[in-house]
């Protein structure tokens, strides 16, 4: 079934829509008061957890916002951790360093870790940050572990997706890809071409032009440059996530009847409800890493090395 409107990413580029509405992200509303004591007046940023978590292995996503400017403050920086407290305890595990990403560089940042959720739920993460010069904040969030999301997960089959290559525009990129500089090796194969040729692959749902998020260019710019120099089994797609025809010698978005932005059968078979997204894909056609937003650079790095060869 066709999800819409399809959602974006929460990646800090509208920080007072985020507090307002969430999106589809763990609300800052359902912030629970500091296991630790902040300093007084409160927390001085507000976490705010990115998509939806899955029981199993997981890259947990979130970033800051300022409490006071509600801005981004997500910050390279700004040292974090993160200790989790599954349901029915009180006690938080052991704390995760957390590692910081550019997203939108110099101006948009989020931090990610790699934990497991052993059971679904209602959980809590209580986050231990300080920017430079200040004292360590403890703030606690609760959020929902789902026994399974809709997405295509780690160690599921790839499905067959039919995109549109360059062989089906004569070559003219311009008419599938909203790229101002694209790649035409992102071009040159379907997931159901790649899936046939036993080829691994990293895939990447974005648009540069249409992207919810504002993250589409600078994921798939991200990707790009991880290209560089990758094996040459290593396939690369990018998948234009919304409906698009080319009109007046551009690619112009084709609105439902409400006015939204359209899924494409692609998005839907993936289980998506956001952009942008990058999977990585073995000679097997298992899914092997899954990224919501993007990765980054040595996490594209390894998952490529992984996929290699297979």
């Amino acid at each position: 079934m066709l999800r819409s409107p399809f959602r974006p990413v929460l990646l800090f580029v509208a920080a007072v829509a985020l507090v307002a509405a969430g999106c589809g992200a763990t609300s800052p509303a359902t912030s629970r008061p500091p296991t630790v004591p902040s300093p007084s007046g409160g927390p001085s940023v507000i976490p705010v957890i990115i998509g939806n978590q899955v029981v199993g292995p997981y890259r947990f996503v979130f970033s800051f916002i300022d409490a006071r400017t509600n801005q981004p403050a997500a910050a390279p920086d700004r040292a974090t951790k993160v200790a989790f407290i599954p349901p029915g305890q009180t006690s938080p595990g052991t704390p995760v360093d957390a590692t910081f990403m550019w997203t939108i560089e110099g101006t948009v940042g989020q931090y990610y870790l790699n934990t497991q959720f052993p059971t679904a739920g209602d959980w809590n993460a209580v986050f231990a940050t300080s920017a430079p010069g200040k004292p360590t904040e403890s703030i606690g969030v609760a959020f929902q572990v789902q026994q399974d999301l809709p997405v295509v997960n780690v160690g599921e089959a790839a499905p067959a997706s039919d995109n549109p290559t360059a062989s089906d525009v004569g070559g003219d990129l311009k008419q599938i890809s909203t790229d101002p500089n694209p790649d035409p090796k992102f071009y040159e194969l379907s997931v159901k071409d790649a899936l046939a040729a036993h080829r691994p692959f990293v895939l990447v749902f974005a648009t540069p032009a249409f992207c919810q998020s504002k993250t589409c260019g600078p994921a798939l710019d991200r990707v790009k440059a991880g290209s560089k120099g990758a094996p040459a089994d290593v396939a690369f797609i990018n998948v234009e996530p919304y409906k698009l025809a080319f009109t007046e010698g551009r690619l112009q978005p084709v609105l439902d009847a409400q006015g939204q932005l359209q899924a494409v059968d692609a998005v839907n078979q993936w289980g998506l409800d956001s952009e942008p997204w990058v999977f990585t894909v073995d000679g097997k056609g298992i899914v092997r890493r899954s990224f919501i937003g993007m990765p980054s650079d040595q996490e594209l790095k390894d998952a490529i090395k992984e996929i290699a060869g297979t």
